[in-house]
């Protein structure tokens, strides 16, 4: 149903194209801006389909388009650093995406180096956790150990190769020589840990991810999940948005609770995109917050005491008025 949900969005997507038409913003009586969506077609940047941002992103389509006057579509992308080149290159009109990721590209690093990139939050989300994934006959105990190993480090151009490359990094290692980095989608990578053509993969997203579930359902002992928080410290160095949290063992059957790493992910905009769409779907993504997440139940983690904590991405205008 899940998979439903988000694959109806996208079929949406191909009928629609890209870039709909919004309405500007109206003025509410007194001259208060109006938190009333407009009349218009809006596109939402999602992620991998096995990816939690694909499934949260097809569900907050559906709320948009059954309860404003938007007809809003979800697509599936490489997520974080490509939605936010196409969402500022207006292919897209909300995005979702990595907090670290979303720093960058306002500060103009990293993929983004010298080019600072003109976005606004609508809200900090759940958080993303940073799964890395081995195959226990691989010799691999910390990231130090995938040196010279066949590791899927997410596909390109997403904020799971952006930490990625940051935890090989952190640990010594250079991504583009000391591992045999597989640039792969979520599905392929799958794919490849079942065949044994991959040693290990990171992965950065909410839990539980179902094609993660899918390998360690398939595969059972034959994967650990690795605790990556010694490298903690030396992200924390590159960006201080990295914090310490557990991947609970319930969420893929463990035998144990694994520390690991986390980030926020925030729901992103352009500069102009209009206020009052901005107001209507912030506020509609916590009036809503429980059929979100039947969805998928990583919306239960969406935080109205965190949404505005989105430095040093700047609040959007409209969703400064939702959720004040």
């Amino acid at each position: 149903m899940k998979r439903a949900v988000a694959a109806a969005a996208v079929l949406a997507l191909a009928v629609t194209g890209c870039g709909g038409k919004q309405q500007t913003d109206q003025a509410a009586p007194g001259g208060t801006q109006s938190c009333e969506a407009g009349e218009g077609r809006i596109t939402i940047a999602t992620g991998n389909s096995g990816g939690v941002y694909y499934v949260l992103g097809g569900g907050l389509a559906q709320l948009i388009s059954t309860n404003t006057k938007l007809r809003a579509t979800a697509a599936e992308t490489g997520a974080s650093v490509q939605n936010i080149q196409q969402l500022v290159a207006g292919n897209y009109d909300v995005a979702f995406s990595l907090a670290d990721t979303a720093a960058d590209a306002v500060n103009g690093k990293g993929s983004f180096d010298g080019k600072p990139q003109k976005i606004q939050a609508l809200s900090r989300i759940y958080p993303n956790s940073t799964q890395v994934l081995v195959r226990t006959d691989a010799g691999i105990s910390s990231v130090a150990d995938m040196k010279g190993k066949r590791i899927s480090t997410g596909s390109p151009k997403s904020g799971t190769e952006v930490i990625a490359n940051r935890l090989l990094q952190a640990a010594g290692l250079k991504p583009d020589t000391d591992v045999q980095a597989q640039r792969l989608d979520l599905a392929k990578t799958a794919d490849g840990m079942k065949a044994g053509t991959l040693d290990g993969l990171v992965w950065s997203g909410g839990l539980p991810t179902a094609q993660i579930t899918d390998i360690t359902t398939a595969m059972k002992d034959k994967v650990k999940f690795l605790d990556i928080t010694p490298l903690l410290p030396a992200l924390k160095k590159v960006n201080p948005v990295y914090d310490q949290a557990v991947i609970p063992k319930a969420a893929y059957a463990q035998p144990a609770d694994v520390p690991t790493v986390v980030v926020p992910n925030l729901l992103l905009v352009r500069e102009d995109f209009p206020a009052g769409n901005a107001c209507a779907i912030t506020k509609l993504i916590f009036d809503k917050q429980a059929e979100l997440a039947k969805v998928h139940p990583a919306a239960k983690e969406i935080s109205r005491q965190l949404a505005t904590q989105t430095d040093p991405v700047p609040l959007h205008p409209g969703a400064k008025q939702a959720l004040g």
